[in-house]
């Protein structure tokens, strides 16, 4: 990213072909490799200029399975939770209570979604330094891993949703949620 430095990348939009398709893996004696490296790089800066919770590798228009999330909390209170790089990963369920929330995604910023998912699963991949990691996550964390995931396998919350009245405008939340209450 030379010239165009700290330019956030393009962010894929609903009805691009990419968000479809399932990525592919990234071979492991890539990742050290300096284009592998940067970019990594320009997505963690795309997330940050969008101040996403995630961000997958085809939502930059790049079909490999890879994707950022928050996961570790925020060094101080109001700051963004710290990003974890998850290569290859793979997902299971742990247990089967599931809960239900409102999901935003960065390829369709104007709506939100209801989407159901497991309350706990693990997860393992490589990370940045090519080194297997296994993690538990429950809550927050664990909707971000399985948010992006899906985009690695060209699922979209509007996918998951129950009904087409679980995708809403997203400046319509606040009066969805006095109608819940």
């Amino acid at each position: 990213m030379d010239s165009e430095e700290n330019m956030p990348l393009e962010i894929a939009q609903l009805g691009q072909p990419v968000l479809r398709a399932v990525a592919q893996e990234v071979p492991l004696d890539r990742i050290a490799g300096a284009d592998f490296q940067e970019f990594v790089a320009a997505m963690l800066e795309t997330l940050e200029y969008e101040k996403g919770a995630g961000l997958a590798a085809p939502q930059v228009f790049v079909g490999l399975r890879v994707f950022l999330a928050g996961i570790h909390p925020a060094p101080a209170e109001g700051e963004l939770p710290g990003i974890e790089v998850f290569i290859n990963p793979t997902i299971t369920p742990l247990g089967a209570e599931t809960i239900s929330a409102w999901e935003g995604c960065l390829s369709f910023p104007e709506l939100l979604v209801l989407v159901p998912r497991p309350r706990a699963m693990r997860v393992e991949y490589v990370d940045l330094n090519g080194e297997p990691v296994v993690r538990e996550l429950k809550g927050f964390a664990a909707r971000v891993v399985q948010h992006e995931f899906d985009h690695l396998e060209g699922i979209l919350t509007i996918d998951r949703a129950a009904s087409t009245r679980d995708i809403i405008k997203a400046s319509e939340i606040d009066t969805v949620r006095e109608e819940e209450e």
